[in-house]
């Protein structure tokens, strides 16, 4: 038997692939806990709200402003600015595609599934993977598609979602004062002035922001148990939307940073591939709950790709450490 002759480039894709996967599954064994949590009833809701909000509120505002611990480098900032540009046209073209191709006649449902579509989980799924792959700069370039989330996921996801209804018009303030934008806002200005801030602060951000990777996942592995998946699955408009989010996006975001491989930063281009292939946003189904939309549909769409992820993930992230390596 002749084993098979790999050349040199094909010997680096399938060793991308291999640590890629390897990052996945290693969260897919942390997302574990939540669902034994679940199921072993040793965590209730109320205690799991808490653990979000504990993630939303301290932990990913401290994973940013970690992130921006760093001397000032003018390159840096200008393939920060990049990666802004890249993720609002990735942003944008999705809102067309998803207004275009995801269909249905019942409102209730089509409106958390275009939000499916175009929003990923670029901070739950995305910095932890950022971080095992591409280091401390994979985070820091992976703020750029989370800034990007936030302004449109609060403006556009609203609006959205509320559908000509009275609810959620007091929640637009959220789009410019969030954990997400009040995070940057310190975070940035200690990066551009190179201020490291002193060990008594510098310590505890850095201890909580390590604390995202197993909070997020056993967050997520709690919500897969339980979701309703039966009922979902007739659902046409849900396939259209979870292939959207998990095989159109990141392509779309293969395809804008395409032309410019080899002149910009390595890390800030995997990193928005990263942040483009994650499974549906938690946002989606909170936000199913909050305007009162068919909340089995965003619980289900979020758990369902974020099973499929697994799979999907790691040839788009090994793709892209391929071409812009």
């Amino acid at each position: 038997m002749t084993l098979p002759r790999w050349s040199e480039a094909e010997k680096v894709v399938i060793e991308n692939l291999v640590e890629v996967a390897t990052q996945v599954a290693v969260l897919f064994v942390l997302m574990g806990a939540g669902a034994v949590l679940r199921m072993s009833g040793l965590v209730g809701d109320k205690a799991m709200t808490g653990m979000v909000n504990l993630l939303l509120y301290v932990v990913a505002p401290c994973v940013i402003i970690d992130s921006f611990q760093r001397p000032f480098d003018s390159a840096m900032l200008g393939s920060l600015g990049l990666a802004l540009l890249a993720a609002v046209a990735v942003h944008v073209v999705m809102m067309v595609f998803a207004k275009v191709f995801v269909r249905n006649g019942e409102e209730d449902v089509r409106r958390p599934l275009v939000l499916a579509a175009v929003f990923s989980n670029a901070g739950f799924m995305g910095f932890p993977l950022e971080q095992a792959i591409l280091g401390d700069e994979g985070v820091f370039f992976g703020v750029a598609y989370v800034i990007v989330f936030n302004v449109f996921m609060w403006s556009w996801g609203v609006s959205v979602m509320n559908g000509g209804r009275g609810d959620g018009k007091g929640e637009a303030w959220k789009m410019v004062v969030n954990p997400g934008t009040v995070s940057i806002a310190i975070g940035l200005p200690l990066f551009l002035f190179s201020v490291r801030l002193p060990e008594v602060l510098s310590a505890p951000v850095h201890h909580l922001a390590n604390m995202n990777t197993p909070l997020a996942m056993t967050v997520v592995g709690y919500s897969l148990i339980g979701a309703k998946f039966g009922r979902v699955a007739r659902i046409g408009a849900v396939y259209a939307s979870s292939l959207l989010r998990l095989a159109v996006c990141p392509m779309l975001a293969l395809a804008v940073l395409y032309p410019f491989a080899g002149r910009i930063d390595r890390e800030m281009a995997v990193a928005i591939v990263i942040a483009a292939s994650a499974p549906v946003g938690a946002m989606v189904a909170m936000f199913s709950v909050s305007f009162r939309r068919d909340v089995d549909v965003g619980v289900a769409i979020v758990s369902a790709t974020t099973l499929a992820s697994i799979v999907t993930m790691p040839p788009f992230i090994a793709l892209a450490l391929s071409v812009f390596g």
